[in-house]
């Protein structure tokens, strides 16, 4: 599973001050900009941490933990990866609602015959999943409370900076409650998990148990879902991966309708453009996505997209790369029309085109 964060705080500017005095040392004087809250992280793990949940799950077999490189790890539960037969798992996630919606990674549900959800003060109660979206690898729970349930809230991951401090809250190899912290080592990473790759890397030390635990900035929001590390020998290294806040709102709302999440489709085959015609048009870098194939009756072949053309934008996005295209593509709402700028042969034109749905084969 994943989880939590080493930290001390990188994202501190340092000023060297050098002070001779017989042999002398160099002193750090920290900046006051997105420092750790004075005292440290108490007050803050004191209020999120009643609505962060410890999860238990019955497997009916044991499921591949990962859909990437063998030293990228999605850990379900205490178990490693390759394992066969009926199991028990554990997971991390936290409460949104005070009737009892919870926050949790898909992979930690999968296949699941029983959940089981256990507050920090003790509380048990069985779950239900209600939605469940493998490609973004979210899901949301569902418990019954006689009483209303301690919640935290989402914050944006729009402004979020490499080198700001994260805090959080999980299940490490079934320990209970565990808080690290650590920093944004980066942003927008693409781990090759899937077609909506846009993770948000810390140094924080991710394990077994954590995943589907709460990533909180220094105000105690909720910015990411802690998700995957790359880990050759199966333990932390410092590389880990949380699902962004705002992706993850989109989905759990989608969810809410009826458990499943509505993408729009195309129906066009891409590939990226090369250094050589980037020349050729005169352009510094490589942009934008090359048509290779229109499927028949899709809302491209409707539209009048050609093998060939090179898209430029979709809708208000720029297309920088393949997966400006495709995450533009499946947030815009089934049915709904978008313009279409394209490149063909050397001259720009604007296409109109009535997004379609896309169906599970065709993810």
């Amino acid at each position: 599973m994943r989880s939590l964060f080493n930290m001390t705080s990188r994202t501190t500017t340092a000023a060297l001050t050098a002070a001779m005095l017989s042999a002398s040392a160099l002193t750090l004087v920290p900046s006051t900009a997105d420092a750790v809250p004075p005292g440290g992280y108490a007050d803050l793990v004191e209020e999120v941490s009643p609505a962060v949940v410890f999860i238990e799950v019955t497997a009916k077999a044991a499921r591949a933990s990962e859909t990437m490189p063998p030293q990228m790890r999605r850990f379900f539960g205490d178990q490693m990866p390759g394992q066969s037969g009926p199991r028990q798992g554990l997971g991390s996630g936290f409460i949104i609602s005070e009737d009892g919606t919870i926050v949790t990674n898909h992979h930690v549900v999968a296949g699941a015959e029983t959940v089981k959800v256990k507050l920090a003060d003790g509380r048990s109660f069985d779950a239900e999943v209600t939605g469940s979206d493998p490609m973004t690898d979210i899901a949301v729970l569902k418990v019954m409370a006689d009483v209303a349930l301690p919640t935290v809230s989402f914050g944006t991951s729009e402004t979020l900076r490499v080198g700001d401090e994260v805090v959080a809250v999980g299940n490490p190899f079934g320990l209970g409650g565990t808080v690290t912290s650590g920093i944004i080592s980066a942003l927008s990473r693409d781990i090759r998990s899937g077609p909506f790759d846009d993770f948000i890397q810390t140094d924080a030390a991710i394990n077994r148990g954590n995943s589907g635990g709460p990533l909180f900035n220094n105000a105690g929001e909720v910015i990411g879902v802690n998700t995957a590390i790359i880990s050759p020998g199966g333990g932390s290294v410092g590389i880990g991966f949380a699902v962004p806040s705002d992706l993850v709102q989109a989905v759990v709302d989608d969810l809410a309708d009826d458990g499943q999440v509505a993408r729009g489709w195309l129906g066009v085959n891409i590939r990226p453009m090369t250094e050589e015609v980037a020349q050729v048009l005169g352009y510094d870098t490589p942009k934008g996505a090359v048509i290779e194939a229109v499927s028949k009756d899709s809302p491209a072949d409707a539209a009048g997209l050609q093998k060939g053309d090179i898209i430029l934008s979709f809708g208000t996005v720029e297309i920088a790369d393949l997966r400006d295209l495709t995450r533009a593509v499946a947030t815009t709402t089934p049915q709904e029309a978008a313009t279409v700028t394209v490149l063909r042969k050397g001259r720009e034109i604007t296409l109109d085109v009535t997004v379609g749905t896309l169906k599970p084969n065709e993810a």
